[in-house]
């Protein structure tokens, strides 16, 4: 439970610092402070959190995805 504190927390500050950003450069951002993280992991905890209210992630071309705090 700690890790999904951290992992959101590693995201909103990513974002707040960023701005919007597509889903791979969050993933990148997000891996340096995370270093075991994966991509699937990244995926389901921004549902987690796009379900919550914290962030929207909206789809682009090419099957690009932007992710921006809500």
């Amino acid at each position: 439970m700690g890790d999904m504190k951290l992992m959101t927390s590693e995201i909103i500050n990513a974002l707040n610092r960023g701005g919007a950003m597509e889903f791979d450069e969050l993933f990148k951002a997000v891996s340096k402070m995370q270093g075991d993280l994966d991509e699937k992991a990244l995926e389901s905890h921004l549902m987690g959190m796009e379900i919550q209210g914290l962030v929207r992630v909206s789809k682009m071309a090419r099957g690009k995805r932007r992710i921006e705090l809500a």
